[in-house]
């Protein structure tokens, strides 16, 4: 199986759009989101109704829980309640459903999902773990291999007989995973990437090759940052768009 694996929307129905169109030109079978399908975006309502219409596997993330669930929501600080709020209004009860009821986890194939860490949290980040925590966290695993997002960047860790060996990027080109290891990957951001590149992020996954792909797509940045703008958003999550490469 060829699992095409996508992670922070954001409600950008422009990178979405983009990331959909390659991911059918890239082959794969299968696509799962790992969460946040909105926030700070102005198409949240737009995102969730295509992610039902593709049949798109997903997971809880911290955004989607926010909008649903007022504890959740205190949790934000100030400049991303606003957003929230704001994507409240965005929403229809029926997209608020669906957001409510998706599950923390998922296991596809040999592939555990969650958005922030393993087992099930959605608001911890990646870098907020030690090398000790995360290889604990992988080897409870019933699947040698783990999919997150929340931090929208890029990240690689395997944890093999010695130490934890973080990557904290991929090079070109498909990765090669070796067997018995234990791996954790950061699906990096579709709709809001922070890693100084503005193209949509997103991994496939071959199970019977054991390669890893990261996949780059360029999509119109200005017109995502002008509607951002336009909902009446903060500059800044317009600003965190960035300039196309």
């Amino acid at each position: 199986m060829r699992l095409a694996v996508l992670s922070d929307i954001h409600g950008n129905l422009e990178a979405f759009r983009a990331v959909l169109a390659d991911v059918a030109a890239a082959g794969a079978d299968r696509a799962v989101c790992l969460g946040d399908i909105v926030g700070y975006g102005a198409d949240p309502e737009a995102c969730v109704a295509l992610v039902r219409e593709r049949g798109i596997a997903c997971i809880q993330g911290n955004h989607d829980l926010g909008v649903v669930s007022p504890a959740q929501a205190r949790r934000f600080n100030p400049s991303a309640r606003v957003s929230l709020e704001i994507t409240k209004r965005l929403l229809s009860p029926g997209a608020r459903d669906f957001l409510a009821a998706l599950p923390r986890t998922l296991v596809v194939g040999d592939a555990w999902c969650v958005h922030g860490f393993p087992p099930d949290s959605v608001d911890t980040y990646l870098w907020q773990a030690t090398g000790r925590e995360i290889a604990e966290a992988l080897r409870a695993l019933p699947v040698p291999l783990c999919f997150v997002g929340h931090t929208h960047e890029l990240a690689l860790v395997r944890v093999g007989p010695g130490d934890v060996v973080v990557q904290s990027g991929f090079g070109p080109g498909g990765l090669i995973l070796g067997p018995g290891e234990r791996v954790l990957v950061n699906a990096g951001s579709v709709g809001q990437p922070r890693d100084g590149d503005s193209r949509a992020k997103y991994v496939v996954w071959d199970d019977a090759a054991r390669t890893l792909e990261v996949r780059r797509v360029p999509y119109d940045v200005a017109a995502a940052a002008e509607k951002i703008l336009a909902a009446g958003f903060p500059a800044y999550n317009a600003q965190r768009l960035g300039a196309p490469r």
